[in-house]
Parts: C-alpha cells; sequence; structure tokens
C-alpha cells in the first residue's frame, strides 16, 4: 500500500483531519471495494484497516509528497489531488489488492493481532445498509464499484473517479467508470446512501465451539509431534502422492460452503427495511450453530451421495451456491434435523435423522421476486398427513380453516417462538376430497394492517397463496380488478366448489392461484344468475394453467375451457372470450357466451347464428357437435375471436380462452 512513503508534517495533519472527517465514507468505499468472496465479518475488519493504514507518515525535513495545503480550484482538499484524495488512492490500493490475501489471511486467522482486530465477536453491517450496496454490486469487478461508490454516492465527477482509480493503481479507469454509469442499480442504492458505514451488529462467537477448537488444536499439535518422531526414527522416504482432494465446485464453491460463513440476518431486521422477503428471515431454530450439521447439510449440496433423496420443483437448479447461502433454520423437528438455506432465487432444506447423518433428503423450491404473503412460510415437516411450517418473522398470528366449508370459521393455530407451527393437517393428494385445509395468517401491524392471506400445502417447500378477484361493480366499469386477499364471504364461496380440484396442481411449482369472477349470465328458462369464472395458477417461472368455470347457482361448476403455459387471466392477459352448451331443467339446450369487461359484443356464427350488445350472448343451441365460431369486439373497437378447444369429447373449433386478433 505504499506506506513506507513519508510525508511533510503539516500534510500529514490535514490528512489525518480529513481521514476522521470523512471515515465512514472511506470504511464504505473499501468495504464495497473487497473482494465479495470475503466474508462479512472479514469484509468490516479489513475495510477499516485500510482506511486506519492509509495515513501517510510524516518524512524528515518537511518535503511534501503530500500538499501541505489543498490545492486551489476544483475539489480543494475533496479534489485527487488533495489530501483526501490521496487517502482515497491509498484506501482503495489497499482494497485493490490482488484478492486482498494478505489482510484476508490476517482476518482469518487472527495473528499477528494488527490493528483492527476483535477476539470472540463477529461483525457485520445492518441489513439495508452499506450490506445492501455491496450484495447489490457484487457481480461487478472491484473497480467498477469502487468507481460506483465514488461518483454515485460521494458525488465525484467523472474525471476525478478515474484519478482517483488511476493513482490507486487501476489499469484501466476509464472504462471502470464507464462500467459503474451503466450498472442498472443507481435508484435501489440511493436510497441507501444514508446509511453509516461504520455501523455494525456484533455477536460472540460459539464459546463452546471455540474452546474445543483450542482443545483439538493442542490434540493436532501432540499428535503431529508423535507422527514426526515417528518418521524421523523410521527414516522412510514418502511414497507417490496421492491424488489431490479438491471440494465440489472448486475454490469459490469452498467458500460458499463454510458453515462459519452462512449469512445470518438479525432478528429485527424484518421490521426495519422495505425488502419484506426470505432475505429478511433471521437465522432461527435450535441447532442454528451446531456447525457439524450446517457442513453436512453445505456438503450434500455440493456433492450429494447416493444416499441423499434430492428432489427439485420445475425450473429449479440444484447446483451448489456460488457464495454461502443465507440460514433460515436449523433444529429439530419431528424426529429429524432440518437445515433450511437460502441461496438468491431459490430455497434449500436438508434433512436428515435427528441422531446422526441417515436418511438423508435435500429438496429445492424456486422463491422469485416472493414478498409478504408467497415468502409467509415454508414447509419444514411433513408425514402421516400432518406438516409444520416455519413462519416469516412478520406473521402475527397463524389459523387453520376448511377451504371446503366457507361458513365454518378458522381455528388458532400453535407457534412456538421460533416461527415453527404445530402439526396439522394437509389436504390428500388422493382418495376422496371432503376437506381442503388451509393456513389463515396475519401479517404484523409493523407491514401492513388488518391484513390476513390463505396459503395451501401442495406438497412443495413453499406453500400456495390464494387469492380472489370479483366480478366488476357494474356493466360498465372498465377499470380492472385487482386480486385480493381470498378470505372474505365472497372469496370463501368462490373458492368452495373448486378447493378439491388443486390436487390437480400438486408438485408443479405452483406459486399462486387465483379465482377470477369475470362475467355473471342470467340462465333462460329461469335457471339463476350463474358466474362465469377464471382460475389461474401461476408457476414460479412465469407462465400459467388456467380454467374457465361456469358457476351455477346450484349444484357442481361447469368445466368451459382449459389452457397451459398461457398469460391469459392474468396480468398480461385480461380480454376473455368463451362459450359453452347449457341445458336447462327442462331439456333444453343453449349457447350461452361470455366475455371479460371490455367486451362491448359477442357474435355466434356457423351452427348457431346470434348477436349480442354487451358482455353475454344466450341463444339456442344448434346440433350438438356442430362447429360454432365466436367472435367479439371491444370497447376500443378491436376484435376478439375464441380460437381452439379443450381436449375431449368437446366440439373443436370453439370454448378456448380469447385472444385479440392481429
Amino acid at each position: 500500500m505504499g506506506t513506507s512513503q513519508r510525508f511533510g508534517s503539516n500534510a500529514v495533519e490535514q490528512a489525518e483531519a480529513v481521514l476522521v472527517e470523512q471515515y465512514p465514507h472511506l470504511v464504505r468505499l473499501a468495504y464495497v471495494t473487497l473482494p465479495d468472496t470475503l466474508g462479512r465479518h472479514s469484509r468490516v475488519l479489513l475495510a477499516h484497516r485500510a482506511v486506519q493504514r492509509s495515513l501517510p507518515r510524516a518524512r524528515a525535513g518537511g518535503e511534501a509528497g503530500l500538499p501541505a495545503r489543498a490545492p486551489a480550484g476544483p475539489g480543494g482538499s475533496t479534489g485527487p489531488g488533495g489530501p483526501l484524495g490521496e487517502v482515497r488512492a491509498r484506501v482503495l490500493r489497499a482494497a485493490l489488492a490482488p484478492g486482498g490475501r494478505t489482510g484476508a489471511v490476517l482476518v482469518r486467522f487472527g495473528w499477528p493481532p494488527a490493528p483492527p482486530f476483535v477476539w470472540g465477536l463477529r461483525l457485520w453491517p445492518p441489513a439495508g445498509g452499506v450490506d445492501e450496496t455491496a450484495r447489490l454490486l457484487g457481480g461487478a469487478p472491484a473497480a467498477v464499484r469502487a468507481a460506483f461508490v465514488l461518483h454515485r454516492m460521494d458525488g465525484l465527477a467523472e474525471e476525478a473517479v478515474a484519478r482517483v482509480l488511476a493513482a490507486a493503481g487501476s489499469p484501466d479507469p476509464a472504462d471502470s467508470v464507464r462500467e459503474a454509469l451503466a450498472l442498472p442499480v443507481g435508484e435501489t442504492l440511493s436510497r441507501t446512501a444514508e446509511f453509516d458505514a461504520c455501523v455494525v451488529n456484533t455477536r460472540p462467537t460459539d464459546l463452546l465451539r471455540r474452546r474445543r477448537r483450542v482443545r483439538a488444536a493442542w490434540a493436532a499439535a501432540a499428535v503431529l509431534a508423535l507422527v514426526a518422531g515417528v518418521v524421523v526414527a523410521d527414516g522412510a522416504q514418502p511414497g507417490p502422492p496421492g491424488p489431490a482432494v479438491r471440494p465440489a465446485g472448486g475454490s469459490v464453491a469452498a467458500g460458499a460452503l463454510d458453515p462459519d460463513r452462512l449469512v445470518r440476518i438479525p432478528a429485527a431486521a424484518w421490521s426495519d427495511t422495505a425488502r419484506v422477503d426470505f432475505t429478511a428471515w433471521p437465522a432461527r431454530g435450535s441447532r442454528a450453530g451446531d456447525l457439524a450439521l450446517l457442513a453436512r447439510a453445505l456438503g450434500a449440496w455440493a456433492a450429494p451421495s447416493p444416499q441423499v433423496a434430492v428432489t427439485a420443483a420445475p425450473g429449479t437448479p440444484p447446483d451448489p451456491p456460488g457464495r454461502p447461502p443465507q440460514l433460515l433454520y436449523a433444529g429439530d423437528v419431528d424426529g429429524r434435523a432440518v437445515v433450511v438455506l437460502l441461496d438468491a432465487d431459490r430455497v434449500a432444506r436438508y434433512g436428515e435423522a435427528a441422531g446422526g447423518p441417515r436418511d438423508r433428503a435435500l429438496e429445492f423450491a424456486r422463491t422469485d421476486e416472493a414478498g409478504v404473503t408467497t415468502a409467509g412460510a415454508l414447509a419444514v415437516s411433513r408425514g402421516d398427513g400432518r406438516a409444520r411450517y416455519l413462519l416469516a418473522p412478520w406473521i402475527a398470528a397463524a389459523a387453520t380453516r376448511d377451504l371446503a366449508r366457507p361458513a365454518e370459521g378458522s381455528r388458532p393455530l400453535a407457534v412456538a417462538p421460533d416461527g415453527l407451527t404445530g402439526a396439522t393437517a394437509v389436504p390428500g393428494v388422493s382418495g376422496p376430497c371432503d376437506a381442503w385445509p388451509v393456513l389463515e395468517l396475519t401479517s404484523s401491524s409493523r407491514i401492513v394492517e388488518k391484513h390476513s392471506f390463505l396459503l395451501t400445502d401442495l406438497g412443495a417447500l413453499s406453500p400456495v397463496h390464494l387469492t380472489y378477484t370479483p366480478l366488476p361493480d357494474g356493466p360498465n366499469a372498465v377499470p380492472a380488478r385487482q386480486p385480493r386477499e381470498a378470505t372474505g364471504p365472497a372469496a370463501r364461496a368462490a373458492w368452495a366448489p373448486v378447493a378439491c380440484r388443486l390436487r390437480e396442481l400438486s408438485g408443479g411449482g405452483v406459486r399462486a392461484v387465483n379465482i377470477w369472477d369475470f362475467a355473471d349470465t342470467e340462465l333462460p328458462e329461469g335457471g339463476g344468475r350463474a358466474v362465469w369464472s377464471c382460475t389461474r395458477a401461476s408457476g414460479w417461472a412465469g407462465p400459467g394453467d388456467v380454467l374457465v368455470q361456469l358457476r351455477p347457482p346450484a349444484g357442481p361448476p361447469q368445466d368451459v375451457a382449459r389452457a397451459r403455459s398461457t398469460a391469459a387471466c392474468g396480468r398480461f392477459g385480461q380480454h376473455l372470450l368463451v362459450g359453452t352448451r347449457w341445458r336447462s331443467a327442462a331439456g333444453h339446450w343453449y349457447e350461452l357466451a361470455a366475455g371479460s369487461r371490455e367486451v362491448a359484443a359477442i357474435t355466434a356464427t356457423g351452427a348457431v347464428s346470434a348477436q349480442a350488445a354487451g358482455r353475454g350472448l344466450v341463444a339456442p343451441a344448434g346440433p350438438a357437435g356442430a362447429p360454432v365460431t365466436l367472435t367479439a369486439r371491444l370497447t376500443s373497437g378491436a376484435p376478439l375471436t375464441a380460437p381452439g378447444g379443450p381436449p375431449g369429447p368437446r366440439r373443436t373449433g370453439r370454448d378456448m380462452i380469447g385472444a385479440p386478433v392481429p
């Protein structure tokens, strides 16, 4: 770092003054620039070390390599040629050293104890501050991260940033500045600039583990001494070298699979962040400090043996993590040791017998863009028709209810202090379906007031969020209605007759299921009011499957149309046109058709010739099996057609979800 260079005493005093004044900003610069392969504890210590060692030394005679006064002109003392500019360059020179190897080794092994150092404590920045900045910039080169901090957070001009990087020894400062300006995370990180980079959380290390390590070190030293004595006495020559043992995934995976470096979020982080998802979950469970269990879980993830049963939800890669994952839970549940880890957009659950590594299993699920509801719970134990869930830290109350019996109330569900629920029934995947148990969770008022939501277990790690979109308010209701929680009476009434159909989605990587009541029709011959609904199952990967039904005032719903891997009935597929045959109590057949809120008129041609203004059509049906073509006109004047048809005995060329005509 050039610490042997000496400067005039006045210049050193000025450098010390700006260092003290700008200390948090310099620590932030060093922390974000240091290699992201280092653990947070090591990065905190190395950042402080780099800043404290950036103070130049005075040399005899007062000759100034650093100006005694800041040069006049742009930048002043904060410019690249002033004291702060020189200190910045020295901080960056230390942080940009290849891999930070020397400092990393010192911090890792704690010897020699060059300041700053700690003994028996783990340090990490609080959630949402400088650590969030470092996390979001983790994929960028170190010089680009430094340029981002200097320009976006410290306010230096692009030319000044390039000069500081050049003074720090960066090979391509101009390219680094250009790449930093192109990073698409400026708006997110601008909200973190006000955090003090010197504020850290502290926790003691595992005291018993530390004691065991000291004892193990003495024992290892004794064994090595004994072995060395035997080798010297025997005079044996070493044999041919054996194959090198390499951790799975190479050196990056090796660092990611260190249980000491697992990310652990503080317990109260969820209540002080705008990102309420799995990343805000704290590390919980009675065995969160059991490094042997955590090491087995990470080892099974890196290189699962044939004795480890591995399952993954559709579209979820089981690859080892590229950086230390976040620990969500580790504890004993129903006779098994369970470890739950978060790695970017996926969750991994490892399980083994509570007494040791037997009956091992590893399961993966996706968590893309999870939020307050879809990150509300995870299944940690399931068997004999019952399950236990780990609830999000923002869940204030939990209950169960039967989705198939909308008139029944909810029943409270016990929750332990660590967020683990009592065992509760899960829906059956086969056999008679006379009940459909679901979770009803209530969010803390610190997140949102009076907010409850339903989750159902479809056999995956993450339960499925159930929602409901009601009918439009009136015939001229044009604004789209957003899905709402399926906890109200109307939502429960809509869900009751189709609850058991959810078993068709088991194991499919489903994130949420919404029932959209998009139209209603007065049935002929006094048949009453029927509701047209579209049930959309949205997967974590994006596409979803839909089922359109006609729900009469009495009796089971009638399936009308199906579609797979479609945007229909969702945010990007809001136009709908469907039709079906319906038989009255007197035995007469009718052609029924309905459209979504922007349909202005419907026309039937072919075996049925009819036209109706508005969003519904009722006409006498033609011969069974005869083709009928349905078209519609939207309020914008654009045409809408209903191409295709569902598999099975129904007629082809109709009964399908509508799409605008190109």
